[in-house]
């Protein structure tokens, strides 16, 4: 990673934590078991990283993704607009597919949904559409074009349905302005809440092209930097966390000032 990308994020991340910290409210809960157990602070700070969660994709790892990849592609977008119009052909195709998967009448093939997304994304009329914006956009020096959809790191069974439905939606506005691009959406997992052991959700093997439609930690993280950047990234998150020790200690300290009889 450059020295210039490493000090870039670790600014990202400075801003974010002193931003929260600066707005951040905790919910209003009164919860006299737990705060007399466990004591406001963490509390506090329990609320406190619950809220964070919520915001990480679009606070933290969409420009720490934008920061990584802004060097080594042609062209790097964060909540990109793919497309407006989908032909009403390639609307019945993406059908055709999400009842075969969900019936389990076929397997997840990327390159053959493609094919046949692409045969007719310009066939039939022309309907107005308005699919999920992509998180990240990014088009590669030789002319690929990527989507990527930012999830946490544990979706919920039933969203890899609507998960799916996006992917093939994104190929088909694509396609139908541009038919002969070679493009690729993809869910990408930040990390991988089972280290050491694989990336494992059982939901996802029945409805995903796992090696095309998905990337978790290290494989998206070192995409986007085309290097072996994911520890190098990480370091740079632990170092923030070393810098602004006593400012977050300060921060949740204060909220032990309410004691409780």
């Amino acid at each position: 990673m450059l020295k210039e990308q490493r000090e870039y994020i670790k600014t990202i991340l400075i801003s974010c934590l002193r931003g929260k910290f600066q707005h951040y409210t905790p919910e209003s809960k009164v919860m006299p078991f737990h705060t007399r157990l466990l004591g406001n602070d963490r509390m506090a700070l329990f609320s406190f990283i619950q809220s964070l969660n919520t915001s990480f994709g679009s606070s933290i790892f969409e420009p720490v993704a934008t920061a990584l990849a802004q060097s080594n592609f042609a062209e790097v977008e964060r909540q990109k607009v793919v497309g407006t119009q989908i032909s009403r052909d390639a609307a019945i195709v993406i059908e055709d597919i999400m009842r075969d998967l969900k019936a389990a009448a076929r397997s997840p093939l990327k390159d053959n949904e493609i094919a046949v997304i692409r045969k007719a994304a310009g066939q039939g009329e022309m309907v107005n559409i308005k699919p999920t914006k992509a998180d990240l956009y990014l088009k590669t020096k030789s002319g690929v074009f990527y989507f990527f959809d930012l999830k946490s790191a544990k979706p919920n069974k039933g969203e890899f349905e609507g998960f799916k439905r996006t992917l093939l939606e994104w190929t088909a506005v694509w396609l139908a302005k541009n038919p002969k691009a070679d493009v690729f959406s993809v869910i990408a997992i930040p990390y991988n809440p089972y280290e050491p052991e694989p990336y494992a959700r059982w939901t996802m093997a029945g409805m995903l092209d796992l090696s095309k439609e998905l990337m978790v930690a290290q494989e998206f993280w070192n995409f986007l930097g085309a290097d072996e950047v994911y520890e190098d990234l990480l370091d740079c998150f632990k170092q923030v966390g070393i810098d602004l020790k006593q400012e977050i200690d300060d921060y949740f300290a204060k909220f032990n000032l309410k004691n409780y009889d």
